[in-house]
């Protein structure tokens, strides 16, 4: 029987078991193997650093085109005006103290039968082993009427940075009785409990500036993890400051019009004084490159190395992996990341790969003070993950002593994950 996963064994939110180019490239050296990880997000810098202590004769290349990396956990309170931007952005010096090659670039071709990756600048990278973590990118052809902008009138602030700011602004400026509707997809996304502690916290900023606002949720399911939890919290914080309209009673969004602030559903249209439209989403840019995303969009893996499905000497890790029960998460992406890293130094080393555990951890917060948890373990079952004996989920009846805590345990798994990450 397994052990249970506690909060506090898994306030990092991570626990994993750990041919040469024809014309390689002039940044390829020829005395050890060479892997490049395209995407500097959590599962990507949790890769490349792994990798490197695993075997630190490993030659370890890490390109990602932003310098600074903008963390998603934690930019809803950004939102509600509870933390500053700054606090959720990181650098990459303290992964090039440890002998791993930062290359600011966007990558722009991956050639996997040569297995060579080019960047924007024209440089070439050759490699032994490619790891993609390219997180998400939006499905627009899916939502008819969003794109590029009209995420400028109707924000998804679904990448963190400048549309988390943008949605604080709208909030700030709106008049007090507004209405702020949040447009939630169909799974897969990605963090999918995120739209509702957002909904939550936006709900706390109205409640303390804005009282006669409410929040509306038009949701394209009619079930969502930890629904209980929240409805809970809400009942007990906002009263009926929150309405929700799932699936069933028409919340899909099918369109949106920016130029008029509309959202149209299957059984009605909504104007909204601010729009946070969060629209359907597949698998990064990257991994449609290189040939890893399938029909879905998503990339299918073989669970035990990471490796795609589609495209030999590629593995995907984090959001962009169709990856069964393992959620979509900075938890499970930077566990993710470690257990492919693990894999891949056996792979190079001619051992067989260990079968991976994975464990991760989802915190919500819903006001300053009052959170809740979920932490699960997953192993691989068949072609994905599957959830197995030993996890554990916040009691619905709990304290708010309980809630005090799990809100300073998520702040502690924040720094704690960061550090782990980005150094």
């Amino acid at each position: 029987m397994n052990a249970p996963v506690t909060r506090r064994n898994a306030v990092l939110g991570i626990a994993a078991a750990a041919t040469s180019l024809a014309a390689p490239s002039i940044l390829r050296a020829q005395s050890a193997d060479h892997v490049v990880v395209v995407g500097g997000g959590f599962g990507g810098a949790a890769c490349a650093r792994a990798l490197k202590r695993a075997d630190a004769r490993l030659q370890v290349t890490l390109i990602e085109p932003n310098k600074t990396y903008i963390s998603c956990p934690f930019s809803n309170e950004v939102i509600a005006g509870l933390r500053e931007i700054e606090e959720q952005q990181f650098g990459y010096d303290k992964l090039a103290a440890e002998d791993i090659r930062i290359v600011a670039q966007a990558v722009t071709t991956i050639d996997t039968q040569k297995r060579r990756v080019t960047t924007d600048d024209g440089t070439a990278f050759g490699y032994d082993r490619l790891v993609l973590s390219p997180g998400i990118d939006f499905h627009l052809e899916a939502l008819p009427g969003y794109d590029d902008a009209a995420s400028e009138t109707m924000p998804h602030a679904w990448k963190a940075g400048a549309q988390t700011l943008l949605l604080r602004r709208q909030l700030e400026a709106m008049a007090d009785g507004g209405t702020v509707a949040i447009a939630i997809p169909a799974n897969p996304s990605r963090c999918p409990p995120a739209p509702y502690e957002r909904a939550s916290l936006i709900a706390h900023y109205l409640k303390a500036n804005k009282p006669r606002s409410k929040v509306l949720i038009l949701d394209a399911k009619d079930n969502y993890s930890q629904q209980r939890l929240f409805e809970k919290a809400w009942k007990e914080l906002y009263g009926e400051m929150i309405e929700r309209v799932a699936l069933s009673q028409g919340g899909r969004v099918t369109s949106v019009d920016p130029s008029t602030r509309t959202i149209v559903t299957e059984f009605g249209n909504y104007t909204p004084d601010v729009a946070n439209v969060i629209p359907p989403q597949r698998a990064g840019r990257i991994a449609g490159i290189a040939g890893a995303a399938d029909a879905t969009g998503w990339c299918p893996i073989d669970p035990v190395t990471f490796e795609s499905k589609l495209v030999p000497n590629v593995h995907v890790v984090g959001d962009a992996c169709l990856g069964g029960g393992i959620p979509k998460s900075a938890s499970a992406a930077s566990a993710q990341g470690k257990a492919c890293a693990g894999a891949i130094v056996n792979l190079l080393a001619g051992r067989a790969p260990e079968t991976p555990r994975l464990t991760g951890v989802c915190y919500n917060i819903v006001a300053p003070g009052y959170g809740f948890s979920l932490a699960g373990n997953y192993q691989p079952r068949g072609d994905i993950f599957a959830e197995v004996e030993g996890g554990a989920t916040s009691p619905v009846d709990a304290p708010r002593e309980l809630r005090a805590r799990e809100a300073a345990e998520a702040e502690r798994w924040f720094q704690a994950i960061t550090a782990e990450t980005f150094g």
